[in-house]
């Protein structure tokens, strides 16, 4: 396995050129995030990924976290890795100051966490989690809970998870049977959950396990379902009723411990109710969400890690000549035509992830922080719309850049000693935890597009029109065909969008079984949008001679070929959503 080295450059470009680096940090609260501040945090948190987690993500797939007499053990080294982010703060880094935070953009946690999760995807769960928990209780929490338990968490200290699932519930949480009975001012819960990441673990001294359950005059449904804080270490310093019953054995991210946690074998466990009864589940989609944009980082960051390792094994192996080559004797299969086109699908695919996540990471910054309401709400319903398709689309397309990254590598890409399988291994899981890439399709065409008739998207499908139309009358070839590809794919979506609005109401199945495509097709075209931002910013450069080492041009290339392998895809979905979704429906289940 080779070495991860943070793509600083890529990253620095993407927030500072292409989504506008200089317009978060002039929000309100952010004075002290300037440029300097990205130089230093970035390059620190590059450091920590290459030279401390890095080195673990070999260990951590063949040594993963055990559960032995009754206590979970992580990964030699563990332990040491997250002595340091909690040393450095970094676990705080977009909370406030008030519990102990560096009070940062969202965007520059953002960029951290791409270059933690490439670097070893198992071990950054746990401060992914934690912070959806503070954020969770940060909005919901009391102020005495608040006080209690932020300040350890936002450090670090502390860890926190979030317990929905149980064995007979999977994804409908409807189903929810763990229940929560008043003692006092206190409840005692009782139930089982399932996969809960880092429910237990050796690295911090307490976790605080946020967890949905029905209290006794609780209405059945998912408006029955209320949400407290369980700690596993009450605060006189007694062990909890709770307890981790078993580990699952993983296809990957083994090095994660993912809990069977039972809670209430006893006397019950204690726990605190969060906010108000029986709106648990509006109060954990905050910890959802967060999670949700998280995990599509994840989809990013493998992939960036497998495209390092697929380029630098292509760059090494020699083997064969490739077509129309001139040199003397053979040439590393980067000379390749089709390795070529592997390795800039990667690529580009990457860039577009980026653009897309990198843009959602500074919508919530707008949303949360900008002094007029109009431009608050605007961001927010850009985050909103953003989120399943940075979780759904980017946790596919990362799952399929680790595959692409295995077949550049030939046979040694199956063989585990290349490191090439676990990235594929380890990104398995994206597409599956905290919403299958169905329920994220579902989102996107019920919450997102028909809830206000397909208006907000086509606020943004204008929006790339109308940058289509300035690329496509460049004379540069690579802009214009970006642009007309581009151009292209947002028609495509437009009328995706109009009969999705036009038909829906007919047939939910209708609405359903168009979902994926539709997610994949905005996928697409909301790439291509990043993309060709990033290719006029490249042309910009290019004119006013700031190109002295290829960088700026590598973009327009990159643009360029998306514009005509990837772009090109959305004129086939929005066939398959508009003619292909009856025929899903026509399927007799016989055939099956």
């Amino acid at each position: 396995m080779t070495t991860y080295i943070p793509p600083l450059r890529d990253i620095r470009f993407t927030m500072e050129e292409v989504v506008g680096l200089d317009s978060i940090t002039a929000l309100p609260g952010f004075e002290d995030a300037t440029s300097e501040t990205a130089d230093s945090i970035l390059t620190e948190a590059g450091h920590i990924a290459e030279g401390v987690l890095s080195p673990l993500n070999r260990e951590g797939d063949q040594n993963g976290a055990a559960l032995e007499n009754g206590v979970v053990r992580t990964t030699p080294g563990w332990k040491e890795a997250w002595n340091t982010i909690v040393e450095g703060g970094w676990n705080g880094l977009p909370f406030s100051p008030d519990y102990g935070g560096m009070g940062l953009p969202n965007l520059f946690n953002h960029a951290v966490h791409e270059m933690w999760q490439a670097a070893n995807m198992a071990f950054t769960l746990n401060p992914m989690l934690t912070q959806g928990a503070v954020n969770a209780l940060s909005l919901y929490g009391s102020e005495e809970q608040k006080a209690y338990y932020l300040p350890k968490m936002v450090t670090g200290e502390w860890t926190g998870t979030m317990n929905l699932t149980e064995p007979q519930a999977g994804s409908d949480l409807a189903a929810i049977r763990s229940k929560a009975v008043p003692d006092g001012d206190k409840f005692r819960l009782s139930g089982q959950k399932i996969f809960i990441t880092y429910g237990d673990h050796d690295l911090a001294d307490n976790i605080v396990h946020l967890v949905l359950a029905r209290l006794p005059d609780a209405p059945a449904g998912v408006k029955g379902i209320s949400l407290f804080v369980v700690p596993k270490i009450l605060p006189d310093g007694s062990r909890n009723d709770l307890k981790c019953v078993s580990l699952e054995h993983k296809l990957g991210i083994h090095g994660s411990p993912t809990a069977v946690m039972s809670f209430g074998d006893h006397e019950g466990a204690l726990g605190e109710l969060v906010g108000q009864p029986h709106r648990g589940l509006e109060y954990m989609f905050v910890m959802m969400n967060h999670a949700r944009l998280a995990v599509g980082l994840q989809g990013l960051a493998i992939a960036e890690r497998a495209y390092q390792q697929a380029r630098n094994y292509a760059r090494d192996r020699v083997q064969g000549k490739p077509a129309g080559w001139t040199g003397s004797g053979s040439a590393g299969i980067v000379h390749h035509p089709d390795v070529r086109r592997l390795l800039m699908t990667m690529k580009s695919g990457i860039e577009a992830m980026r653009g897309i996540h990198y843009t959602a990471a500074a919508s919530a910054d707008i949303a949360h922080h900008h002094p007029e309401p109009n431009a608050r709400y605007e961001a927010n319903q850009r985050l909103e719309f953003l989120t399943p398709i940075a979780k759904g689309w980017c946790t596919e397309l990362g799952q399929h850049i680790a595959s692409l990254g295995v077949q550049v590598h030939g046979g040694m890409g199956y063989i585990e000693e290349t490191g090439a399988a676990q990235h594929l291994r380890d990104a398995r899981i994206t597409t599956i935890y905290e919403g299958t890439t169905a329920i994220q399709a579902n989102d996107l065409i019920g919450r997102k597009i028909l809830r206000d008739k397909g208006a907000f998207a086509r606020t943004m499908l204008a929006e790339i029109a109308g940058l289509a139309v300035e690329l496509s009358a460049s004379p540069i070839t690579a802009l214009a065909a970006t642009g007309n590809r581009l151009s292209e794919g947002a028609a495509a979506a437009a009328r995706t969008v109009d009969w999705l609005v036009n038909h829906a109401a007919e047939d939910p199945r209708l609405a359903a079984a168009a979902a994926v495509p539709t997610l994949d097709l905005f996928g697409i075209v909301v790439g291509g949008q990043q993309v060709a931002l990033a290719a006029k910013v490249a042309k910009a450069a290019l004119d006013t001679g700031r190109d002295h080492d290829g960088f700026y041009a590598a973009k327009l290339a990159t643009a360029h070929f998306y514009a005509e392998h990837v772009l090109p895809q959305a004129i086939a979905l929005e066939r398959t959503v508009i003619a292909g979704s009856a025929t899903v429906m026509g399927v007799d289940e016989a055939i099956l």
